[in-house]
């Protein structure tokens, strides 16, 4: 019985057709329904050809941030010849942000992995696998020649002693083995020239090891008296300087200060000179380009306001008998919320051409992992109450942590938050995350002594639990005055936390 197939059914015989017009050496036969392939040798042959094959689906290095640049394959969840759907789970990428899991697109069976999970630094767009039609012979699929797999994985790599580091070497005085060099100041070596003598004839007392003009002219001093007789340096041989080897370094005296420090290189820890390189991670190269461009392009401003936490403290305490567990920063993100709404001028951002006030109020809660400072998102912060806040924190930053936030949970935000307090630091100043204006840095709340005075106008020593917010403001957005003023109505606020109700 013969298998018949319209050909405006299957695009893969239409392909086959404009590549080979002639029909009958293939065994194409019109009928009723149209043409169809014939049984036997033919259509085995047809079936196995590669024209029936449809070009593989590729699976591109995603863009999963407006910062991404490159990623890191941190594990494939699939294995090559297993089955796909549509929505399923392919392997983890590291962007410059957390780490995301990539999606498949479109049914099939994972043919191909391109770069292996462990690969570091692979630019956008770079082809990591391919997925084929189910049906379609996985084993030999070939990698599209027009995207080639990406350029090898940089590895840090161990130091080769055969390429020697190109160093000019002055050739003016050849120093003489197992004599001394000293660092000269500009007086004394005038001096030493003229009287044709050589540091090494003399102590350097100058601070570190440093040969000054009274070290030459005591010198001087000991020639006239002849007590030692003039240095004049013997001609080399002219030859091509070269770095000294290890061995020709060790076997000369050794000095608490040299003339010239060793160079240093990548090598054992132990070795002097050398030093050993840590990998740095998408996240750790992407927050040290930010913070360098934040505090080389934003004019910062501080202000710092003292707060008595005693009203939150006891409202805290009452929460707690109701079994409703809270931490302070939660009613620090409701006050900052709060004042965000009371005044808007501040919850504005600078996007290069000039400010623009931000309709939603969003903050965003510096966390510190272990591959660097996250800070995601609690969402239209004003209108959240205290425990919704502190289950949205705890919930973000277990998934900060573990490296599973999602780019919309960290991305934007109006207003930042950085607080050391359980660290034990009492007041620090934080950098500004462009393009917001401001970030808050919140230390640790601390008793201090404050001379107040009772109802009858007694003065009298009482405990206040205070706590040092310092905050950063974009000068260009918010000057000085307007900042104060933040400040003052956020002590306000936390002060009475019946205001953030």
């Amino acid at each position: 019985m013969a298998a018949s197939w319209r050909l405006g059914c299957d695009s893969r015989l239409l392909r086959y057709l404009v590549g080979f017009p002639g029909c009958r050496s293939i065994g194409l036969v019109k009928g009723a329904l149209g043409w169809s392939v014939s049984r036997g040798a033919n259509w085995r042959w047809f079936h196995s050809t590669q024209w029936l094959r449809g070009d593989p689906i590729k699976i591109l290095m995603p863009s999963l941030s407006p910062t991404m640049e490159e990623g890191n394959i941190v594990k494939w969840l699939k294995k090559e010849g297993e089955a796909v759907s549509a929505g399923d789970a392919l392997c983890e990428i590291e962007t410059d942000k957390a780490v995301v899991t990539l999606d498949a697109s479109d049914d099939g069976i994972l043919a191909k992995i391109v770069v292996e999970e462990g690969s570091k630094n692979i630019r956008l767009g770079s082809l990591i696998g391919l997925i084929v039609e189910e049906g379609e012979d996985w084993k030999h699929v070939e990698i599209p020649k027009d995207v080639g797999p990406p350029p090898p994985v940089s590895k840090p790599s161990e130091p080769r002693p055969s390429p020697e580091p190109q160093i000019s070497i002055p050739v003016k005085k050849e120093h003489i083995p197992g004599t001394l060099r000293f660092r000269l100041s500009p007086a004394a070596r005038n001096i030493l020239e003229k009287h044709s003598l050589d540091a090494s004839q003399g102590t350097a007392t100058g601070p570190r090891g440093i040969f000054t003009k009274e070290d030459a002219l005591r010198l001087v001093q000991l020639k006239q008296t002849g007590k030692i007789t003039e240095s004049r340096p013997t001609p080399a041989p002219a030859a091509t300087p070269t770095a000294p080897s290890p061995l020709q370094t060790t076997a000369g005296p050794s000095y608490p200060r040299p003339m010239i420090p060793p160079v240093s290189t990548p090598g054992q820890p132990s070795a002097v000179g050398t030093f050993t390189e840590i990998p740095a991670s998408n996240i750790r190269r992407v927050i040290a380009k930010r913070l360098t461009e934040s505090k080389s392009t934003v004019p910062h401003a501080y202000a710092t306001a003292d707060c008595d936490l005693g009203a939150v403290l006891k409202v805290r305490q009452d929460l707690v008998k109701d079994d409703i567990k809270v931490s302070v920063n939660d009613f620090i993100i409701k006050a900052a919320a709060v004042t965000l709404k009371q005044m808007p001028d501040v919850n504005v951002s600078w996007d290069g051409e000039g400010p623009k006030q931000l309709p939603f109020i969003d903050i965003s809660v510096a966390v510190a992992t272990d591959k660097g400072l996250l800070t995601p998102i609690i969402k239209d912060a004003a209108a959240k109450g205290i425990q919704e806040i502190a289950d949205s924190v705890k919930a973000l930053s277990k998934k900060a942590r573990d490296g599973k936030l999602l780019p919309e949970e960290y991305q934007g935000g109006s207003f930042s938050i950085s607080n050391l307090g359980m660290f034990g630091i009492d007041e620090f100043t934080a950098v500004i995350n462009p393009p917001q204006a401001c970030i808050l840095a919140v230390g640790r709340f601390r008793p201090v002594l404050k001379l107040t005075e009772d109802e009858e106008g007694n003065a009298k020593l009482q405990q206040r639990q205070l706590i040092t917010v310092t905050m950063s403001s974009d000068s260009r957005v918010v000057d000085d005055e307007l900042a104060t003023r933040f400040l003052k109505s956020f002590k306000a606020n936390l002060e009475n936390p019946i205001r953030l109700a």
